[in-house]
């Protein structure tokens, strides 16, 4: 559930239904995830609840990214400014359909947060798309710093 793999998201300590309902999307073929495509296909859904409570119970750990302290705090100044607290928890630890950003890996959230920036993702809460428009390169990074400092 910790991911080491580049650009891939660790879904241990995810919220259960934000990982069920990314995983119920990813199946109906609405988010479309090649690599995840053929795993989820054939899934029923006790198979992805299932799925979605044995990740929501597992501890979420860093990755071995390396994390710089400079970036991570002007990300809590980005982050109180975003007001990214209100809907991901001030701890950033997600609720609900929000998913946790706190311990995710840095590369992965540099990539999703453009990706919202930049062209809304099929299945995913526009309110995301919204709070991080006009936000820049380095802003994102910074975000992503301190996300997975927390």
């Amino acid at each position: 559930g910790n991911s080491r793999l580049e650009k891939i998201p660790s879904l241990a300590g995810q919220p259960a239904f934000f990982t069920l309902n990314q995983l119920f999307l990813m199946r109906e073929g609405v988010r479309k995830v090649e690599a995840m495509a053929p795993i989820v296909k054939d899934l029923k859904d006790d198979d992805l609840n299932s799925l979605s409570q044995h990740f929501a119970k597992l501890p979420a750990k860093r990755s071995d990214e390396p994390v710089d302290p400079a970036l991570a705090k002007h990300g809590a100044e980005i982050a109180a400014t975003r007001r990214c607290g209100s809907c991901h928890l001030p701890s950033l630890a997600g609720q609900e359909q929000m998913p946790r950003l706190a311990r995710q890996r840095v590369d992965y959230l540099i990539v999703t947060l453009k990706s919202y920036r930049d062209s809304p993702r099929p299945g995913a809460d526009t309110a995301m798309s919204a709070a991080i428009a006009g936000a820049s390169d380095a802003d994102i990074i910074a975000l992503s710093h301190y996300a997975a400092s927390l």
